[in-house]
């Protein structure tokens, strides 16, 4: 099947990685630009767009939290983050403006989700779901290829998960304290340890307490969203043993109640890659959609006008 040419916009809290390309071993183009504040980094990402001739579509696959409500007058923003300054930025509209191109916008973890179930780990999977464990923790879901929005957007990082005995690390979320990511993500064991993941020993029993709360947080999500597979990326992710071992104590959570498979909890087949898919992936299924007459086309606007932005899910 021949995909058209599109850009992808994965849009980090550190850094904006852009591609124009085909598939994630297709790219025609890539740019890596630091994010700063709302107006510089956005300019920059229509730079690079603007520079590149035969693009079909963007997809941005954006951090958050983000608008998805295709009928709401700030979809596409960015809404209120704790990134410093860009709370209610609204970055697909002021890129479908630039470019006059069509956007599809979803959330990073979403955009991963959805690379890995186009080209990735997540392929023939029902039911996918995407965790990124890094700076934070939050996860994408995708049923029979369409990412999960609902009322917002998934935010798995908050789930509660159940303290050890005798743990007294209070957790660093500032909304929960000791939510999963108050716990697991990467300054949450930094506060703890004083070191990286990667720094310490499997049998250490400091490392015990944050996979043990990880393969909670899987066992939650296990029963609730029932993934056919589990891919878990990001920088703790990189921790060599952390998927086995975040397997067994999600096995140990579950107990004899829902068994789960071996190479159930893998690392990203795409591996740094897979937000850029998931972007691409957007824009490509965008364009579909819009062969199918299935764009709202009442949904967003340029210059006052009706725009084929981001196709119904």
């Amino acid at each position: 099947m021949n995909r058209p040419l599109v850009a992808a916009v994965e849009l980090g809290g550190t850094k904006i990685n852009l591609a124009v390309g085909t598939g994630p071993h297709d790219l025609l183009a890539e740019a890596v630009i630091p994010t700063t504040d709302p107006q510089t980094t956005t300019a920059a990402i229509i730079e690079f767009l603007q520079s590149h001739s035969g693009i079909s579509a963007v997809g941005i696959a954006s951090f958050g939290p983000v608008c998805l409500d295709q009928n709401a007058p700030d979809w596409g923003n960015i809404t209120a983050t704790t990134k410093p300054g860009w709370s209610n930025t609204p970055v697909a509209t002021a890129i479908m403006r630039a470019t006059n191109l069509p956007v599809a916008f979803d959330t990073d973890v979403n955009g991963a989700a959805l690379g890995e179930y186009r080209w990735g780990a997540l392929q023939n999977c029902g039911v996918g779901l995407y965790l990124t464990v890094g700076t934070g923790v939050g996860g994408g879901v995708i049923i029979d290829g369409v990412p999960l929005h609902g009322r917002v957007h998934p935010e798995m990082g908050h789930i509660r998960v159940k303290r050890a005995a005798g743990d007294d690390f209070s957790g660093i979320c500032p909304f929960h304290g000791d939510c999963l990511e108050g716990l697991v993500a990467g300054p949450a064991i930094m506060a703890r340890l004083g070191v990286s993941l990667s720094d310490t020993e499997p049998g250490d029993p400091r490392r015990a307490l944050i996979i043990d709360a990880l393969g909670q947080g899987l066992a939650n999500l296990v029963l609730t969203l029932s993934p056919h597979r589990i891919v878990i990326g990001g920088g703790v992710a990189k921790t060599p043993g952390l998927h086995a071992e975040a397997a067994e104590r999600l096995k140990y959570w579950l107990g004899d109640y829902a068994a789960v498979p071996e190479q159930f909890v893998v690392p990203p087949r795409l591996g740094d890659r897979a937000g850029v898919a998931g972007a691409i992936a957007l824009a490509q299924d965008l364009l579909e959609h819009h062969d199918k007459g299935a764009i709202d086309s009442c949904s967003t606007k340029t210059n006052g006008q009706p725009s084929a932005a981001v196709a119904e899910r």
